[in-house]
């Protein structure tokens, strides 16, 4: 199996809320884990112990914006009875291994969830003041060139990775 493309970097990206592009927002954002709730399994006809992932039920689930300085769009994402709804947008880099050229594949993350915490920063002169903004996420779209990779709906009981709907047969027995 030949591999058509080496993917390399992110060449640039954007984010949005509710559609409308933040201006602002600093150039590094970490995206949130994926850690499986889990139970441990003991008993009889098991050598000792071990733990199993519980499908589809993951921990606390936190995105951080992080803004260059105070402005209006951050405070725009601070009511606690309002839905946040976060996108960003990317292009990736990759090199074609048959030609060496480059090429570009889009990302696109979909989040959505509500404010958690303000983190105002601190003034200094002729630096930015790093300040965040943390969300607790309900819901999360990973799609890569258009394809959804994983979809993750907390309150719908959704959990999708590769089109594979690893919840579809909890959701009709429940």
């Amino acid at each position: 199996m030949s591999i058509a493309n080496v993917p390399e970097v992110i060449n640039n990206f954007n984010v949005y809320s509710n559609g409308n592009r933040l201006i602002g927002i600093s150039g590094s954002h970490t995206l949130p884990n994926f850690d499986a709730i889990t139970e441990t399994m003991s008993g009889a006809g098991v050598l000792g112990e071990y733990e199993t992932g519980i499908v589809g039920n993951f921990s606390s689930m936190e995105q951080e914006l992080s803004f260059a300085v105070l402005e209006s769009d951050m405070f725009n994402l601070m009511d606690p009875t309002q839905p946040v709804d976060i996108t960003f947008r990317a292009s990736q880099q990759s090199t074609v291994t048959s030609t060496g050229a480059l090429d570009y594949t889009s990302m696109r993350i979909v989040e959505r969830g509500r404010f958690k915490s303000f983190e105002p920063g601190k003034i200094e002169r002729g630096k930015q003041m790093d300040a965040k903004l943390k969300f607790e996420l309900f819901y999360i779209l990973i799609e890569i060139d258009g394809k959804t990779v994983i979809e993750y709906d907390k309150l719908n009981s959704v959990f999708t990775v590769n089109g594979n709907d690893l919840l579809e047969k909890v959701r009709s027995q429940c």
